[in-house]
């Protein structure tokens, strides 16, 4: 029976713990220890059964026991301390509004390497106007909102996190998934099954966004033949808020319709394509129904990419903007971060589809179909290729990084073809590496600790900070005593959980009694969570049976596994990995060292990186974009065993921690799995294990806890979404804002010259032509000798303004290439009497060696982000 009317219940409180709510609605809570506790406090098993969900607590514990609380004078001083805190942390001087201050041209620190505050035309907007729009498919914030899927969703959460810690002006977008993500069970068998519990939205910290008469905000997508309704919740995560849309309401009509934010991932090409168009469209237009005018947009990954098309068409339609015109804006406001390293890891649609449920946009745009498909396209003359959401993004930004440096590089090389003729080491993708928020990964435990030592702002200190010294101060006992309750706390929750999932199954009292002697707390633990695709190589240390064996059964020196992490639905192969892992488990009697936790989530992976000693990964490189679940481990202190992959391969990887391999590339995988397999025995048993239980008259195996000192201070202040969002703000947010600011100015007079100058630029630029260069020297010169060049070159409809000619210098290797080069600009001169444009410059060679030299020509604007912006550049 369905009802005629519903209504929102929500919990009654006594006035007393009214301030209860406000903290429960502030995700805020998930990075506070003392209002975590006070939650926990509350009643200690309801946090657990409720999967640490403060608003289904609030909505479910007896009157009674709120009565009695309300009563207890020392829980309202903890809970008048956590609301003190929450206002304290509102009202404070953030590092943005420092930052923003500051003057042109001020020196930064950024992703490892010195940088320089962006030189902008409008040198500081108004800060109060300023609004970074940052999308993602899937947002890991607290396990109790379950709309993730892995490492992408818990960095785009941290990310969020971080911003707020930062006094960002960030929002969030996303989509509300009624069923999330999978819940995994294991069968008797070893084989993953999937379970999609409802999430009850108004049982979590979400709000419904409303006009001020009460009614829900609705925004309508167009869709082929309808439009689609979609509401608006609000996430708040500090001072960030996070929209989520979810279209599971009466106003749509068909059942499919709801299901577009049924399930994370789920569906097939048609699902996925009706969700990229309800996140990036249905995005723009929630944003601009909350009366908010973004002045940079983040597209983290290409699922959004789709918010491109919707921007221009809102320029033209709503700002009288011409195509190109309105290209310029979205163009120069764009930043785009691709985590994939591997082309198969990118959205392709067929070009059919694309038209079929976007092709009004063509129209709208003035442009013809396969033009309009060429935005998606890396061959624009391949009519057959489909359309890739990663090209789309890529070529609607002016800011594109990857994730990692190795990446950055990965990243180069997929698609360098995007810039005909420029070199690989300079195509415009940059990287920008990942980090974890610290409070949020790091045990409370050891927070206390840190806090102590080294002071509150350990959190936030970048790697410079005179704070990281007192790491040696810190008392090795007692570094090691509260790890250790750490790894204690973790066997606990295993034996728990384990009897718990065990009884579920419906498993015999044995087995579920077993479940209470799983583990050991005081043996050395190895951890290895992930998602559990194949070339992360799950099983790499099973590969030698008897060796593993040999390993695990030294009595005096014993090792455990705690391993944890689940297949996607249809992904197969990895479905066997983990059904591989508890074959050998059972078969060769190991149940008590090793275990397979099912369900991996948020809490499972913080209790893991915390109560672990060694963290493991085995990546097949360079196939790991980044990596943070390592990151997590390094900020409790644990050490990190893994191949030179993603994050790791820039780490300080000798003093935190040991690399499998030296970064080799191989290919014949087989090999490559022989190889580092035997690499991680010998490690294990020549260097890790002994370390460990090397131990001195006290019990403290004090150079263990050196390298662990170290994985905290050279790790912690680096690896850090304060360290990243930092990063992406100078390098991406301020200058994207700041050419959005001024590409608008006058009605948007700049953006029209900009497309304008585009559109000459490209009529002349096939017809420029470099008539001769000539050298004042010969083949023979010495090191450190003046060479002057002269050029002289025909810039056919284009002026000297419109154009950058550049030397282009370097040693020449075996096959005739160009490395290492460097590049000067050369000075205009004048024009002959042919009217050729005369450009000359000098080069200086401090090097011997056969050397090279050569001449090229860029585009030049005031307005263009960077000089290969547009793919076009002319070789001597």
């Amino acid at each position: 029976m369905q009802p005629i009317r519903t209504f929102n219940v929500t919990p009654a409180l006594p006035s007393r713990l009214e301030p209860l709510r406000r903290l429960a609605y502030n995700l805020h809570w998930d990075w506070n220890a003392d209002t975590k506790d006070l939650f926990r406090r509350l009643d200690r098993d309801l946090w657990e059964s409720s999967r640490h969900n403060p608003v289904l607590m609030l909505g479910t514990i007896s009157q009674a026991r709120l009565q009695e609380v309300a009563e207890d004078e020392g829980f309202i001083a903890q809970m008048e301390r956590a609301v003190q805190q929450l206002d304290d942390y509102h009202h404070r001087l953030t590092w943005y509004h420092k930052t923003r201050k500051l003057v042109k041209g001020s020196s930064v620190i950024g992703n490892g390497e010195e940088e320089t505050a962006p030189t902008t035309n409008n040198a500081l907007p108004n800060s109060q106007k300023e609004c970074y729009a940052y999308f993602s498919m899937e947002f890991g914030l607290a396990d109790c909102i379950p709309v993730y899927s892995g490492g992408l969703g818990v960095l785009a959460g941290d990310h969020l996190k971080s911003a707020s810690d930062l006094g960002l002006p960030l929002v969030g977008m996303g989509l509300l998934y009624q069923q999330g993500y999978f819940s995994q069970f294991l069968n008797a068998d070893g084989w993953q099954n999937e379970h999609y519990p409802i999430n009850d939205f108004y049982n979590m910290p979400l709000q419904l966004e409303r006009h001020p008469d009460g009614s829900e905000i609705r925004i309508e997508v167009n869709y082929p033949g309808r439009k689609v309704y979609a509401r608006i919740w609000r996430v708040q995560v500090g001072t960030v808020p996070l929209y989520l849309l979810d279209t599971n309401i009466e106003a749509n009509a068909s059942q499919y319709d709801h299901d577009i934010t049924d399930q994370l991932y789920g569906g097939d090409i048609d699902m996925r394509i009706h969700q990229e168009i309800m996140l990036g469209i249905g995005g723009v237009l929630a944003l601009k129904a909350l009366g908010l005018n973004p002045t940079a947009y983040h597209m983290n990954e290409g699922h959004a990419a789709f918010l491109a098309l919707e921007r221009i068409r809102i320029l033209m339609q709503e700002n009288g903007l011409g195509y190109q015109a309105a290209k310029q804006v979205v163009t120069a406001s764009s930043i785009f971060t691709t985590h994939t390293p591997v082309p198969a890891g990118i959205d392709l649609f067929p070009p059919d589809k694309v038209l079929y449920y976007l092709g009004y946009y063509a129209d709208i745009f003035g442009l013809r179909r396969e033009e309009f498909l060429a935005l998606g396209r890396e061959n624009t003359g391949d009519l057959a290729a489909p359309f890739s959401m990663a090209i789309l993004a890529i070529k609607m930004a002016s800011f594109v990084n990857g994730v990692a440096k190795l990446h950055g590089v990965v990243a180069r090389s997929m698609f360098h073809r995007l810039w005909q003729g420029l070199p690989l080491e300079e195509v415009p993708i940059t990287s920008i590496t990942n980090g974890v928020h610290a409070r949020s990964c790091t045990s409370p435990v050891m927070q206390g600790l840190y806090d102590r030592y080294l002071g509150p702002r350990w959190q936030h200190a970048p790697t410079d900070d005179p704070l990281w010294d007192k790491m040696n101060s810190m008392p090795d006992e007692e570094l090691w005593r509260y790890h250790e309750r750490c790894r204690a706390e973790l066997v606990v929750f295993v034996r728990e959980r384990m009897a718990k999932k065990l009884r579920e199954r419906g498993a015999s009292p044995a087995e579920v009694a077993a479940a209470a002697e799983f583990l050991d707390p005081g043996v050395f633990t190895i951890g290895f969570a992930r998602r559990f695709a194949t070339y992360k190589r799950a099983t790499l240390w099973m590969r030698d049976v008897e060796r593993i064996k040999r390993i695990l059964g030294n009595k005096h020196r014993k090792v455990q596994f705690v391993i944890a992490g689940k297949a996607h639905p249809m992904d197969i192969p990895g479905k066997e990995l983990i059904r591989d892992i508890n074959h050998f488990i059972r078969e060769q009697g190991l149940g008590r060292q090793i275990v397979f936790i099912p369900d991996y989530d948020l809490h499972v992976a913080r209790l893991m990186v915390a109560g672990c000693d060694v963290w493991l990964n085995t990546p097949r490189r360079p196939r790991e974009a980044s990596g943070t679940s390592g990151m997590k481990a390094s900020m409790n202190g644990l050490l990190n065993l893994s191949v030179l992959d993603g994050w790791w391969d820039e780490a300080d990887y000798v003093r935190t921690g040991w690399p499998i391999g030296h970064g080799e590339d191989y290919q014949d995988t087989n090999y490559q799995d022989n190889v580092e397999a035997n690499a991680l025995y010998e490690l294990l048993e020549q260097e890790v294990v002994p370390l460990f239980y090397d131990r001195d008259s006290e019990g403290i195996p004090r150079a263990w806890v050196k390298k662990m000192k170290d994985a905290i201070r050279l790790n912690c202040p680096h690896f850090n979404t304060a360290r990243m969002v930092r990063d992406y703000a100078w390098r991406a947010y301020f200058p994207a804002s700041d050419r959005f600011s001024n590409l608008s100015s006058s009605n948007f007079a700049p953006a029209k010259d900009l497309a304008h100058w585009k559109t000459k630029l490209f009529d002349n630029w096939y017809n420029i032509k470099i008539a001769n260069v000539d050298v004042s020297n010969g083949p023979e010169v010495q090191v450190n000798q003046n060479i002057g060049v002269k050029a002289r070159i025909h810039l056919a409809g284009l002026s000297p303004d419109d154009v950058q000619v550049e030397l282009y210098t370097g040693e020449v290797n075996a096959d005739g290439n160009i490395v290492n080069p460097k590049s000067s600009v050369m000075e205009f001169q004048g024009k002959d009497h042919e009217h050729a444009c005369i450009y000359t410059g000098d080069i200086i060679y401090n090097a011997s060696g056969l050397q090279g030299m050569s001449l090229r020509v860029l585009p030049k604007h005031e307005n263009l982000s960077n000089p290969y912006e547009l793919g076009l550049i002319s070789w001597a």
